[in-house]
């Protein structure tokens, strides 16, 4: 009888320093709060995170949902918590688990008459405080493209962020005339800056500016004299920027579930011809986890710009983009509608390694330069693949997963490819 009680008392007293959320009194006030886990990010950034502050009435809900963020944030792999109850209030201990946030670039695409590949390394929690910095070589069909990119999504503790790339895109492109398609030689060298603006836990505002220089040349290997369009254009343009974006997304590990979306208007101002250019494009997504390792994705693009009748169309089918096995830009026009569905199925999740099967469907129609808004509804218009894939993810290092796919067009066998690359395709 008197074990018993002794080991009542020892049981009691263990349980005294480790109270659950439920056994807290609502009355009970937050006394502190302290992390451990924390190597490369900076405690100062990680508190901008937490809605629960010291001296506040403690509400196991907001404690849970701090928990969340802290899983969102970048370079954060997992957080989990404790409460102490101690004599003047109740200590919040977060128990953060960190992955790598350096991380290699790597895709490449192989389709018919188009071969690319891009190699770099991205940073998307650099210094610590949760910026990103990103350098990257891309060759697609011999031609040599590059970007450097870094962004602070906010100041300190301000609601005040930054933006900014050098980019040169270089590649061979087709361009669709009534009589022939002709392949350009494409290059786009740009500067852009644009600010960052907090409107809130979930949404933010980006707007900025772009100068950009444009040339289409006529590729080599081709008829000069019998192929229409020009035999070169060069045009310097600037661009302004209005974005508005809205991240509601939750993450557990490499599992998604909710939703985001972005909005962006543009105006392309040609410093030649003294034009005027607009688009308006939309683009939601929505995941949601269904047990332990099913993993629906969906994506929505909606675009629309100024309806010019030029070969020179904004909106592209390309298999790196948006259509996977489509090709290298094989269609353009002023208006675009895509959508991309996957299932993604884990079958097997380590303490390191996971693995997923995917299968997907990528829809997608476009309105031709200078046609009608219902070219969109025309069945003829209309892309449709099909596919299947694999995911290798290595949980350690943020975003690190090794992707493959192959999609088929379902009413055009002859059009297929493959598509690998680094991290998830949407």
């Amino acid at each position: 009888m008197e074990s018993r009680i002794f080991l009542i008392i020892v049981v009691f007293f263990m349980l005294g320093s480790v109270i659950l959320p439920a056994q807290i009194p609502s009355d009970e006030l937050i006394h502190s709060i302290g992390f451990d886990g924390l190597k490369k990010t900076k405690l100062s950034y990680v508190q901008d995170f937490l809605s629960s502050e010291v001296g506040q009435a403690l509400d196991s809900i907001s404690i849970e949902s701090d928990a969340q963020r802290l899983r969102n944030m970048p370079g954060i792999g997992q957080a989990s918590y404790a409460l102490d109850l101690l004599p003047d209030g109740v200590k919040v201990n977060f128990h953060v688990e960190e992955v790598k946030t350096l991380l290699p670039i790597l895709k490449f695409g192989n389709i018919t008459d188009n071969n690319w590949y891009q190699v770099g390394f991205v940073d998307i929690n650099w210094k610590g405080k949760g910026h990103t910095l990103s350098a990257y070589y891309q060759n697609n069909d011999k031609r040599h493209s590059g970007q450097i990119y870094f962004k602070i999504p906010y100041f300190k503790s301000s609601l005040w962020g930054l933006a900014g790339s050098l980019t040169r895109i270089a590649s061979r492109e087709p361009l669709y005339f009534p009589d022939a398609t002709v392949l350009y030689d494409y290059d786009n060298n740009s500067l852009a800056l644009s600010g960052i603006r907090r409107l809130g836990t979930y949404r933010s505002l980006e707007f900025g500016g772009t100068f950009f220089r444009e040339k289409y040349s006529k590729s080599e290997g081709q008829d000069r004299e019998g192929t229409p369009g020009p035999l070169s254009v060069t045009q310097p343009k600037l661009l302004s920027k209005l974005e508005l974006q809205t991240d509601r997304l939750n993450y557990n590990g490499f599992y998604l579930d909710g939703h985001s979306w972005r909005s962006t208007l543009q105006n392309v101002y040609n410093v030649d011809d003294k034009s005027w250019f607009h688009t308006l494009q939309f683009q939601g997504r929505t995941f949601r986890r269904i047990g332990n390792g099913i993993n629906l994705a969906f994506r929505l693009r909606l675009a629309i710009s100024t309806n010019n009748d030029s070969p020179f169309a904004p909106f592209v089918a390309d298999s790196q983009v948006n259509l996977r096995g489509v090709g290298n830009r094989i269609d353009r026009g002023t208006a675009q509608v895509v959508l991309n569905v996957e299932y993604r199925q884990t079958i097997f999740d380590g303490n390191k390694w996971a693995g997923q099967v995917v299968a997907f469907a990528d829809l997608g129609s476009w309105r031709n330069p200078g046609g009608e808004l219902r070219d969109i509804l025309n069945p003829d218009q209309f892309r449709e693949f099909i596919g299947g894939g694999f995911r290798i993810i290595y949980k350690k290092i943020y975003g690190t997963t090794l992707r493959v796919d192959y999609g088929i067009d379902i009413f055009n066998k002859e059009q297929r490819g493959i598509v690998l690359g680094l991290g998830q395709y949407f």
